[in-house]
């Protein structure tokens, strides 16, 4: 009896694990490698700050001020000696090198909107799990959520800060809480599909603890979803930090941010547009950067996108 021969497959038609396959689709996307690339950019912009920005972004030099951009001076450094130094950026009304303080303002613009989307992912997710699968806490919760959302983010916000000391940690909380109901609810819709499930179901009739329930069914139902909400809600808490310090309620002025560049600038807008046009442009494309990666997420990870 002669063995039949094996035919093998070609190298092409032998599918690829899926987690590959979407790592392959994800890093094909335009918008991720724009977008990704550009948070790259801005993330080692703040994190080499003292490295980028060659001079105290806080140091006042009343001689230098309103200069425009591309302007050379001499430094004299700690030890002394003396070096030529070019304001790439022009200097502001009291004489601080712009270009420092935009690369310094990196630093608090990234911190707070990693912080806030890890925040509100966080316990909008905990919040969500609960009102979608405890029926008789479902109303209690979500009219509490839709009395926060009643309220406008930016005057939530304000109102908050107000209630605390202005800093950084009152900045994110304040950012914090108009961002949770939107996670709440998010969390909430896909619950109350997913427990309708007949997988979900038959673990429910086999005794399987809630908790359990929940981790192991439920839980990896929402990953996908979060994952692009938290960038929306990044861009979003860069965009409302800036606008909380341009409006004088947010971060201390003593401290570099983007923010707080444009509003020290504002009053000479006309005469030395410098001083809000830098800070503008990178805050602009950090939350374009993000909302592009946010976008190329969602196209990706969400079977219906990706279909289209």
């Amino acid at each position: 009896m002669s063995a039949e021969p094996v035919i093998l497959a070609p190298a092409e038609a032998i599918a690829a694990p899926p987690r590959f396959g979407a790592w392959r689709k994800l890093l094909r996307h335009p918008g991720v490698l724009i977008g990704g690339g550009l948070i790259l950019f801005m993330t080692l912009m703040g994190i080499l700050a003292p490295v980028l920005g060659t001079i105290n972004p806080a140091e006042i030099n009343p001689t230098f001020r309103n200069r425009v951009p591309g302007m050379e001076r001499t430094i004299r450094a700690d030890d002394g000696s003396t070096r030529p130094y070019k304001h790439l950026m022009g200097t502001d009304s009291l004489g601080r090198d712009v270009y420092s303080r935009v690369v310094y303002g990196a630093r608090v613009s990234i911190l707070v909107g990693v912080t806030v989307a890890t925040i509100s992912v966080a316990i909008g997710l905990l919040i969500g799990l609960v009102a979608g699968y405890v029926r008789w806490l479902d109303g209690i919760i979500m009219r509490f959520m839709d009395g926060l959302m009643a309220i406008p983010a930016i005057l939530l916000a304000i109102a908050l800060v107000s209630l605390f000391r202005a800093g950084l940690f009152s900045v994110i909380v304040a950012i914090v809480v108009p961002e949770i109901p939107r996670v709440v609810r998010l969390v909430r819709s896909i619950v109350l599909s997913v427990r309708e499930e007949p997988y979900v179901e038959a673990a429910i009739m086999a005794g399987t603890p809630t908790p359990a329930l929940l981790v192991r069914h439920v839980l990896p139902n929402t990953v996908a979803p979060l994952i692009v909400q938290g960038t929306f809600i990044c861009a979003s808490a860069i965009l409302v930090e800036a606008i909380l310090s341009f409006l004088g309620v947010g971060i201390p002025p003593e401290t570099p941010t983007w923010g707080n560049i444009m509003a020290e600038g504002r009053s000479l807008f006309r005469v030395y547009p410098h001083n809000i046009l830098f800070p503008g442009v990178f805050l602009a494309l950090t939350v374009l950067a993000v909302n592009m990666l946010g976008d190329g997420l969602r196209d990706t990870l969400d079977p219906k996108m990706a279909k289209r």
